[in-house]
């Protein structure tokens, strides 16, 4: 008989990480006390009472504590009939599908106009305005909260749609890995870049991305295109598998929240695991280099003599790295404890989609206060957007209980997550035993997923260093 302590017997990673996870909060205790915040334009913060190590290890135990709860879930049946639970409703007409459309390429037309030709000062400018706080703060949230409608109002894809194709054949080697490195490049312009304060370079960008957006149309096709390589139509695919409503061949589907990131094909390939684990990292590092942890490191490595933007491409690769490297773990953990002849990659693909409710809930969470924030300044440069006034109106100090709902929304969509990744279980795995041990790993990585998400949202702002006036 072994007579070893029971956690000794523990594979060294799974008692690796779970020394890394006792760790975070030690080390995210240097910032004292937990402070609440909803942008970094709105420069307010509110304090929670309470230090941050126990607040942490409290979010972290709640995820833990939801696995537990959904453990005692064992009846397939019923879980089968959660996400089985739908209803048709009818859907809407061409006419007025035709005129999203239309709107959406006005939208594009006039966003590009006014950063042209309005103000060149940041959010005085409303192309800026429109697409950072409409848009992605706004817009974004309601194709996970409703439904993704991002197909009819794309105007990318409408105005490839106008262009005759000669409908290559797509290199199938690529797979989509042409989106992840999509997806990696757009946030890593816009954290080294002015892309978010200089509405000229912002314009740019958008008649650059049209460009390339029609000419890979015109090469291999607009279904091609936006299903395998467009970064921004594939992300609202998933977002969209997370909300209630979704458009079918028969109308609108209703359906309960996140119960369709459970079925099989959301994600196909370790290209396309790697783009969901994407889609949580990418707003997790915009939000990490706000913080005084990351402008304390970025000083310290430049001061030894690393570039800058060296400095910068490191960390935001290696922390994508580190991020995926930790998600395949849990599939190695997955397989051990679930006793399963399963491939690694075969168990990804249905485990990885439950990482999109995290997504879903920390985006919403980290732009809530951004958007509520400045909807003064959208309404007023809005109305005069070649002539807006000099000092655009924001509400300086959001109600405590905005916070609140910042930090509900992020453990809302742990807890989604661990539900998805309950059912998938369960689908996958024929012993009940064995579908709740497959979800260990994962459900480790999502306490250190929630522990680091609600740290960056209770953290005071600052600005990243070495990116004044916009830029490495």
């Amino acid at each position: 008989m072994d007579r070893r302590p029971a956690v000794s017997r523990w594979p060294l990673g799974l008692r690796a990480l779970l020394v890394g996870l006792a760790a975070v909060p030690v080390l995210l205790a240097l910032s004292e006390t937990a402070l609440a915040h909803a942008a970094a334009l709105r420069g307010s913060t509110t304090t929670v009472d309470v230090p941050t190590w126990l607040f942490l290890a409290t979010g972290g135990g709640a995820v833990g504590a939801s696995f537990l709860l959904a453990s005692f879930v064992t009846d397939r049946t019923f879980i089968r009939a959660i996400h089985e639970w739908g209803r048709t409703l009818p859907a809407p007409g061409h006419l007025l599908t035709l005129g999203v459309r239309l709107l959406g390429v006005g939208l594009l037309a006039g966003t590009v106009a006014v950063g042209y030709l309005g103000p060149p000062t940041g959010f005085r400018n409303f192309a800026v305005l429109l697409v950072w706080v409409v848009w992605w703060g706004g817009y974004v949230a309601s194709t996970y909260l409703i439904g993704n409608m991002w197909p009819t109002l794309n105007p990318f894809r409408t105005l490839a749609g106008l262009v005759p194709s000669v409908e290559r054949p797509y290199p199938d080697r690529l797979g989509t890995w042409p989106s992840v490195v999509g997806l990696l490049g757009l946030i890593w312009l816009e954290v080294i870049s002015p892309l978010a304060d200089d509405p000229r370079l912002l314009a740019s960008t958008l008649v650059g991305y049209t460009l390339v957006t029609v000419a890979g149309s015109v090469v291999y096709g607009t279904e091609t295109w936006f299903s395998r390589v467009d970064p921004i139509a594939r992300a609202f695919a998933l977002f969209g598998r997370f909300a209630p409503f979704e458009r079918t061949t028969e109308g609108i589907e209703l359906r309960l929240p996140g119960t369709a990131l459970s079925e099989a094909g959301v994600a196909d390939g370790r290209d396309e695991v790697a783009f969901v684990v994407g889609l949580l990292y990418v707003t997790t590092f915009d939000g990490f280099v706000a913080t005084g942890l990351w402008s304390d490191v970025a000083t310290a490595v430049v001061g030894v003599g690393v570039p800058p933007l060296a400095t910068y491409l490191l960390a935001y690769l290696g922390g994508f790295a580190l991020f995926l490297g930790a998600f395949w773990w849990s599939m190695g953990i997955a397989r051990q404890y679930g006793k399963t002849y399963i491939t690694r990659t075969a168990l990804a693909e249905r485990f990885a989609p439950s990482l999109v409710a995290i997504a879903a809930g920390y985006h919403v969470a980290h732009n809530l206060g951004f958007l509520l924030g400045l909807l003064p300044s959208v309404t007023a440069v809005g109305a005069a957007p070649l002539s807006p006034p000099q000092q655009p109106p924001v509400v300086a100090a959001l109600p405590g209980w905005v916070s609140g709902i910042e930090l509900t929304l992020v453990l809302v969509g742990h807890f989604v997550a661990v539900w998805v990744a309950h059912a998938a279980a369960y689908e996958l795995l024929p012993g009940r035993l064995e579908a709740i041990k497959s979800q260990y790993g994962i459900t480790l990585v999502m306490v250190a997923y929630t522990m680091i998400s609600l740290w960056i949202v209770t953290t005071p702002t600052v600005a990243p260093p070495f990116l004044g006036g916009g830029g490495v």
